[in-house]
């Protein structure tokens, strides 16, 4: 069994069997048909994982590892606000007629900041500190930016990783570990997505500044799922999970701008089909 298929059915067993409902209440998102999307959701859910072992894909169903990295690069690497730059449409809903989705998510990465060491954006101060400062205990991304979020078409959900360096005793190597901070998640339709996302970006700044990934912890404020997605889940976590699948990165990339898509991969990779038609609240 796939440790990350374990830990995804233990969450959607607690979140329905011991969550909190939000049905009655006023609540933002609907429906396409204009209903009311309630939840039942868990607060403080931290799941961890541990990278060095195996890679947290589900088996339960298909993760698309490349659409995964597609966005997380749209995002850290291209630093892009608008979803013409990107392959997949799960951003149509929120772009403009231009194709922009605001001062959000990739605008935020890209933004310049002035610090010591001279002008850089969070993608380059990580970097530059994993570089230099592997033990510094101010690695950190931040893109919930109050004074823009008036500017965005909508608030980031995944805002924040923090990165800590440790060392084994009588060892070497430096290892990569990193924590996702998401204030709510729709978890059918983006868990594993986000953690897949989030695990290949350590192992790619790992691989870039010399070091090995280590462990990846996330920790999500509002863990939920939709009432129309009860169904869907309740089937999901009933099946069988196979093994875990091995994560190939491409070993010649030492510039994290130099990674695209192709060059990450799961080998072995069994699954069980993939759910379709999920509804999506807006």
């Amino acid at each position: 069994m796939s440790y990350a298929d374990k830990v995804f059915i233990d969450m959607c067993r607690d979140i329905i069997d011991h969550g909190t409902s939000t049905e009655g209440e006023k609540v933002r998102p609907v429906w396409e048909d204009g209903a009311p999307a309630y939840t039942i959701k868990k607060f403080g859910v931290i799941n961890r994982y541990d990278l060095s072992k195996e890679f947290p894909a589900l088996t339960l169903r298909r993760t698309a590892i490349k659409s995964c990295v597609d966005e997380l690069l749209w995002i850290w690497q291209k630093k892009s606000n608008n979803v013409h730059e990107l392959k997949s449409h799960i951003w149509d809903s929120w772009a403009d007629e231009t194709g922009s989705i605001g001062k959000a998510y990739g605008y935020q990465m890209g933004v310049k900041h002035q610090y010591k060491e001279g002008m850089m954006d969070q993608t380059d101060r990580v970097i530059y500190d994993l570089k230099n400062n592997p033990y510094s205990r101010r690695i950190m991304t931040n893109i919930y930016v109050h004074q823009d979020l008036h500017e965005m078409h909508l608030y980031p959900c995944a805002y924040s990783m923090t990165f800590n360096v440790t060392k084994e005793p009588g060892s070497d190597v430096l290892t990569l570990n990193g924590i996702l901070n998401q204030r709510s998640q729709d978890v059918l339709a983006a868990n594993n997505w986000n953690v897949c996302q989030y695990a290949v970006l350590i192992y790619m700044l790992a691989q870039v500044c010399g070091m090995k990934a280590g462990e990846f912890v996330h920790v999500i404020a509002d863990a939920h799922i939709y009432d129309r997605h009860i169904p869907m889940i309740e089937e999901l976590i009933s099946r069988e999970p196979y093994p875990a699948p091995t994560f190939w990165l491409n070993p010649e990339i030492t510039d994290f701008y130099d990674f695209t898509p192709d060059d990450v991969r799961l080998d072995d990779y069994q699954t069980h089909p993939q759910i379709k038609n999920i509804p999506i609240a807006v």
